[in-house]
C-alpha cells in the first residue's frame, strides 16, 4: 500500500500490527550520511513503534516537528509494527530504533534475541484490569469466581493477572479463565460476555468514553513493569553512541515540549500522523495529562535524572517477574539490558 508522506518521511502501516518490511539494506546502509545545507552531516535513521500511529506517541512526533531530531542530525523515518516484530528487527539490523512494550523486549532478550534499551519511556507499565463497576468488582479478592479474559497465555497480561492474583492468595484455579483476542476482547467486555479484561489501562477511557461505568486496577501495582521504551541494537549503542544519544536527547526534548504545549501537540499529531482520531483532540489531550504526564513519562528516577531514565531495580523486578510466573526460563541481569544516558557518551 502506498501511503503519503506524513512530517519526517513517515512510512505508517496504520491498523496494521504486522511488520514493515524496511528494504534490504545493511545498517550501515541504512544509517547513511549526507550534507546537510549548512554543511553538517544528516544521519537517517528508522524507528519502528509499536502498533499503529496514534496521538500518544506525540513526543516522537514533536521531536520531528519541532526540529529536534534534526537538530541532533538525525533524519528519522517511522514505520509501525507489533512488539516481537520489532525486537526480532531491531537485532537482525533491519531497523535502528525501535519503540516497543518492555515486556516484548525482556522476553525476546531471555531468549536470546540481544537489544539494548536506550530510553525508559514509560516509567510504569500500561496493564491493567479492567471490568463494569456493577460488576461489584473493586479489587482482585473479587475476581474469584468470575470469568477474566487475556489476549493469550504467553502475554504480559496473563502475568499481571496471576500476580494479582497472588496478592490474596488466589490463583488461576480460583477464575474462569478465557483467552479472547486483542480485536475482540474489549468489545468482550462491553457486550458482558466476560466480568473483567486484562489489557492496557489506555481502554479505560474509551470505554468511560463510550457511556461504560467502568473501573480500573493497575496492575503495576501488584507487578513493575514499563510500557514503551526506546532500543536499539547493541552494536548501535556501543558504536554510534551519537546517534543512540542523540536520539535520546530529542526524545527528551519531545516529552518536555508535549508536556508544556499538550493541546498543541495533540492537535499536531492528529493533523498529520493519526487523522483517524479527528475529532477525539479534547479526550486524548486529558488522557495525555492524566495519566502520560502525571505518571508514564515522569517518576521520581526522572526528576533525579532526567526523562527515559531506567531503575535498575525496577527493570529486575520485571525480569524476575516473567520467569516467576513462567514467560521466560530464566532471568537475567537487567544491566545486560539497559543503558542510562551516563552510559552512553553523547
Amino acid at each position: 500500500m502506498h501511503l503519503p508522506r506524513l512530517g519526517a518521511r513517515v512510512a505508517a502501516a496504520l491498523g496494521v500490527a504486522a511488520v514493515v518490511t524496511v528494504g534490504a539494506c545493511s545498517p550501515a546502509a541504512m544509517m547513511r550520511e549526507s550534507a546537510q545545507a549548512g554543511g553538517g552531516e544528516t544521519t537517517a535513521v528508522t524507528i519502528q513503534i509499536d502498533g499503529s500511529a496514534v496521538p500518544y506517541y506525540a513526543p516522537l512526533y514533536a521531536a520531528v516537528e519541532q526540529g529536534y531530531f534534526a537538530d541532533e542530525g538525525l533524519d528519522v523515518e517511522f514505520s509501525y509494527a507489533n512488539g516481537a516484530d520489532i525486537v526480532q528487527n531491531v537485532a537482525a539490523g533491519n531497523v535502528d530504533f525501535g519503540f516497543p512494550n518492555a515486556d516484548s523486549v525482556i522476553t525476546a532478550r531471555a531468549n536470546g534475541v540481544r537489544t539494548s534499551v536506550v530510553h525508559t519511556t514509560y516509567q510504569r507499565g500500561i496493564g491493567a484490569v479492567l471490568f463494569d463497576n456493577a460488576g461489584g468488582i473493586s479489587s482482585p479478592a473479587d475476581l474469584a469466581g468470575r470469568s477474566v479474559a487475556v489476549t493469550d497465555l504467553g502475554s504480559p497480561n496473563y502475568a499481571q493477572l496471576q500476580a494479582m492474583l497472588a496478592h490474596e492468595g488466589l490463583t488461576l484455579d480460583d477464575v474462569e479463565l478465557r483467552t479472547i483476542g486483542t480485536g475482540a476482547i474489549v468489545q468482550a467486555l462491553q457486550n458482558g460476555e466476560v466480568d473483567a479484561i486484562v489489557f492496557s489501562r489506555l481502554r479505560y477511557f474509551a470505554l468511560r468514553t463510550a457511556g461504560v461505568d467502568v473501573g480500573q486496577i493497575l496492575s503495576d501495582e501488584y507487578l513493575p513493569s514499563f510500557g514503551n521504551v526506546l532500543i536499539t541494537g547493541p552494536e548501535t549503542a556501543a558504536l554510534r553512541p551519537r546517534v543512540a544519544g542523540g536520539f535520546a536527547r530529542a526524545l527528551d526534548a519531545g516529552i518536555q515540549h508535549t508536556i508544556d504545549n499538550v493541546d498543541e501537540t495533540v492537535d499536531m499529531a492528529i493533523e498529520k500522523y493519526a487523522p483517524t482520531f479527528e475529532g477525539q483532540n479534547a479526550e486524548i489531550a486529558d488522557v495525555l495529562r492524566e495519566v502520560f504526564v502525571a505518571e508514564l513519562w515522569q517518576s521520581d528516577e526522572t526528576r533525579e535524572h532526567g526523562f527515559g531514565h531506567g531503575d535498575l531495580d525496577r527493570w529486575q523486578a520485571a525480569i524476575d517477574s516473567q520467569a516467576e510466573f513462567g514467560l521466560i526460563e530464566e532471568p537475567f541481569d537487567a544491566a545486560d539490558l539497559v543503558r542510562n544516558a551516563d552510559d552512553i557518551d553523547k
